[in-house]
């Protein structure tokens, strides 16, 4: 059961849309949020700061460091204060933290007390970023001790999840916190699964078939062919899912070592919000 939510917070658009999922699943579980904004301490220490420091409105100066901090600190908490407020206007319990350090470090050890991380799909540096996930997600989603639902940059109500199932062990959890999702919040659930054979695929939709059968929810079973990561794109969208619980890794470990998993490629491309089971 979720009760505690994490929601990092650093400014951007993508962490605001974080923020309207973890208000509305709040809400829905009848749990707290903890609202963190993490003062990276690169961004103190780095050369680019000091380029950059009369935006914030001073000179550069010796003790460029301060300064930047003093500022940087000013920013968190006006962050923090509007999280707050906007707790309050839907009396959910909240609690406020603003921690320094390296920011998904921070992050992750914030998250052994939550039972969910959510967080944006990109961050405030995102014109910065080469690749479709940002920096500091794609390590949340790596070394986070919780579960890590990435939300895309617009709020939207779920209503349709998709359950990528490859009955994996990380498969069966992400089936479980699909399952207590959905029959917490009243929801139908596709389970897909993607397969070479015919035959060890209707078994895995059994072993699904069976496990749900004791949750109160429509569930609806779907067998399909083709690359997995692939195919599940093309499912978020093709047929309006609007978020896809999955586990961090399959069958495929070595491999994932080697090329990156199909779990890091959906994270990438994903249109939809992950749910990310460990």
């Amino acid at each position: 059961m979720i009760k505690n939510i994490l929601v990092p917070l650093d400014g951007s658009e993508h962490a605001k849309g974080a923020l309207d999922y973890a208000l509305w699943m709040a809400e829905r579980f009848g749990g707290a949020l903890f609202g963190q904004h993490v003062i990276d301490t690169v961004s103190i220490e780095g050369t680019f700061f000091h380029d950059i420091s009369g935006s914030l409105g001073f000179e550069p100066y010796i003790d460029i460091s301060t300064k930047m901090r003093e500022a940087l600190e000013e920013r968190g908490k006006a962050i923090l204060e509007e999280f707050s407020r906007r707790c309050r206007e839907r009396n959910i319990r909240h609690e406020a933290f603003l921690d320094i350090g390296l920011v998904p470090n921070e992050i992750c050890e914030r998250a052994k007390a939550a039972d969910l991380v959510v967080i944006g799909h990109r961050g405030i540096n995102e014109e910065f970023s080469t690749g479709l996930l940002g920096g500091t997600a794609e390590n949340v989603t790596r070394k986070s001790p919780r579960p890590v639902f990435v939300s895309t940059r617009s709020f939207r109500a779920i209503e349709r999840p998709l359950l990528a199932y490859d009955a994996s062990q990380r498969a069966g959890a992400a089936m479980e916190s699909a399952a207590e999702f959905c029959a917490r919040f009243k929801l139908p659930l596709t389970v897909l699964h993607i397969a070479r054979d015919e035959t060890l695929g209707e078994k895995a939709l059994q072993t699904a078939r069976s496990y749900l059968a004791s949750y109160e929810i429509e569930a609806r079973y779907e067998l399909a062919r083709g690359y997995p990561e692939q195919k599940i794109i093309d499912y978020l969208t093709n047929f309006a899912y609007d978020l896809l619980f999955i586990g961090a890794y399959g069958h495929r470990r070595i491999i994932e070592l080697v090329i990156g998993s199909a779990t890091e490629y959906v994270l990438r491309k994903s249109p939809r919000p992950v749910f990310l089971s460990r």
